[in-house]
Formats: C-alpha cells, sequence, structure tokens
C-alpha cells in the first residue's frame, strides 16, 4: 500500500511521462524526495522517469524532458507516478494502459497527478477505487465514469491506488507519504524547506475559499453564491436564494451589485454556463444533456446564453478555433435573461 514503509532502501519511484503533463504536479511530488534525501543523510529514494516510447516528452509549459526508457521499463518497479496534465481526459495509448495493467499484476503501487485519475479509468484501473482528480476536471470525470467514486479531496490514498488533484497537492501527498514511512520530524523538516507553512491533509480543500477568490468577506452574500455553486442542475429561484440566506430579494439585488457589479441571475448564469463550457471540453455529452446538466430548459436557449456570453456557440466551442463548421445564424440573446 501507498505510504507504508518499504522494505528496502533506496526506494525505487518510476514516473511515467504522458505529453502535456503537469510540470508544477511533476516537480511538487519529485523534490520532496529530493529534500528528504538530503535532510536525513541517505538515499531513502530514488526515482527515474519514463514516456510511452522513450522519447523527450514536452510539458505543458513548453519545457521537454528527456526519459530514461520507455513504458516498458517500469516493470519491476514497486511504485509508479503518472504524471499528466492538459488534455488527460483525450490521452489514449493501448500500450500505456497494458503496461500499467502489468505492473498493477506484478504488486505495483499505481498513482497519478493531476488528470492522470483520466488515464487510469481509461485503462480500467480504477474500478473499485476511491480517486480524486484536479477541480476543473471533476464533474467532467464524474459523468464519464459514473462508477468509479470520485472526491473532491486534496489527494486520496485507496490500498495500492494514489490520486492528487494536482498543483502544489502533489507535495503534500509526497510529504504524509515521507512522514508515514519515516517520521514527521523528517516530513516537516522538508516542508520547512519549502516554506510551506504546513502539511495539509488529503480532507483540504483543493480551492481557495470564497472569501479569497472574490475578495468579498460579506457572509450573507457568501452564503447566496455557495447555494448557487451546490444548485447548478436544478437552479433556485431568487427567491428561493434569499430566503435561504435572510435576505430579502432587493437587499440580495444590493449586495451583488456592490460586491460584484451583475445582477444576481447574471452571475448565476455565468457559473453554470462555465460549468457547461468544462462539459463541452472534457466530455462526449450532447449539448442538450450538458444544457439540461447545468440548469438550461433547451438546446436552443442554451446556445443563445452561450454565445452571448463567450462569442461562440457551444458546437464551436467543441469544434476547436480551426474548425470550418457551417452554424445557422442565431439571435444573439442575453445571457442574464436565463
Amino acid at each position: 500500500m501507498f505510504g507504508t514503509k518499504p522494505s528496502k532502501l533506496p526506494q525505487e519511484i518510476a514516473f511515467l511521462l504522458v505529453p502535456n503533463f503537469s510540470m508544477i504536479a511533476f516537480t511538487s511530488a519529485i523534490e520532496p524526495l529530493r529534500l528528504a534525501n538530503r535532510a536525513s543523510g541517505k538515499e531513502l529514494y530514488r526515482w527515474r522517469l519514463f514516456s510511452p516510447d522513450s522519447k523527450p516528452v514536452r510539458a505543458s509549459n513548453g519545457i521537454e524532458l528527456t526519459p530514461e526508457g520507455g513504458i516498458d521499463q517500469v516493470l519491476g518497479y514497486q511504485t509508479v507516478i503518472l504524471c499528466s496534465g492538459i488534455d488527460g481526459h483525450l490521452y489514449e495509448d493501448k500500450n500505456v494502459f497494458a503496461a500499467l495493467r502489468r505492473a498493477d499484476r506484478q504488486g505495483a503501487d499505481i498513482g497519478a497527478l493531476c488528470t492522470g485519475a483520466h488515464i487510469l479509468a481509461r485503462a480500467n484501473m480504477l474500478n473499485g477505487y476511491r480517486c480524486t482528480i484536479h477541480w476543473e476536471n471533476l464533474a467532467s470525470f464524474s459523468e464519464n465514469f459514473p462508477e468509479i467514486e470520485a472526491t473532491s479531496e486534496l489527494f486520496e490514498v485507496d490500498r495500492n491506488r494514489f490520486t492528487c488533484s494536482g498543483g502544489t497537492a502533489a507535495l503534500d501527498m509526497m510529504l504524509n507519504m515521507i512522514s508515514q514511512q519515516h517520521g514527521h520530524e523528517l516530513a516537516a523538516s522538508v516542508s520547512e524547506q519549502f516554506i510551506h507553512e504546513r502539511i495539509r491533509d488529503r480532507h483540504d480543500h483543493q480551492r481557495m475559499a470564497l472569501t479569497a477568490r472574490l475578495g468579498v468577506r460579506h457572509p450573507k452574500l457568501i452564503q447566496v453564491i455557495q447555494l448557487m455553486e451546490q444548485n447548478l442542475e436544478e437552479p433556485l429561484s431568487r427567491q428561493e436564494l434569499a430566503e435561504a440566506a435572510g435576505l430579502s430579494s432587493r437587499q440580495m439585488e444590493r449586495l451583488f451589485a456592490k460586491y460584484l457589479h451583475r445582477s444576481p441571475a447574471r452571475y448565476y448564469v455565468e457559473l453554470r454556463l462555465n460549468r457547461a463550457r468544462l462539459l463541452l471540453l472534457q466530455t462526449n455529452m450532447s449539448v442538450i444533456d450538458i444544457a439540461l446538466a447545468c440548469g438550461f430548459v433547451s438546446a436552443s436557449h442554451f446556445s443563445k446564453c452561450y454565445r452571448d456570453f463567450f462569442g461562440k456557440t457551444p458546437r464551436r466551442e467543441r469544434a476547436g478555433p480551426n474548425a470550418v463548421i457551417e452554424e445557422e445564424p442565431e439571435r444573439r440573446s442575453a445571457a442574464g435573461r436565463a
């Protein structure tokens, strides 16, 4: 199980990089290992980089890394960490899937950073396991793999599977591993070297608190926005939102105008449209299904609101910037009327 004390040192870890992997998640996973070795004065960890075809791999930031071998060489490692990033939900490589399943049969702990959970799921390696993924991909992951228990935790460890939501969450996941294997004192020393004020556990939130995200501290306004975020598929009425926060409709309108410079209806529609955009780009759901999942009454109504807000229809958004498609002319409609 990931996090248990290794039977021998150094513990050897294989990092499998796929194109467009997240550099911050990757380095956040490796650097704690390096500093644990330095702080302990021992080689507790040793790692190697691999790619699907042994060729250099470019990260999403454009930096290219040269691996030490191809996918078949991860066999024999007790810990294999898949590093993914942008467009991880589109990644398809049967050789990678097969090699990961072979490593699993040999008893390896298999993990994934950022969007890597999409790849493990597509390889049928998360059935019966609990996992997490970056918050931006959580809704689409749940739509694509409804049978898999996906959480919004910072990281998840379920027997010999471990997944991390990405970014600096990889740092906390590895610090927790170091603490379990070699003691909290060493993990705390590594954390201090990073000027990382505390080691977060898996239950910490992925996203910033609403007050920090919006720069607003009014408790009743925050309460209304939380209700909106929790009720995107079946939007609450203006009256229901106001009453839940102990406000009148007029008071709620004034709060939104003062702090967010838009009406509650407009803000609510923008939340739903942003969720819809993620589903368009990360799933194969039909436009009508996405419309209904985001609280719109019809595909045509959704399309008009989407075009008004993003400047393109859902169909063109999904086709990509270079696609040439014919679209029927549509009258522009204010998204705020939804």
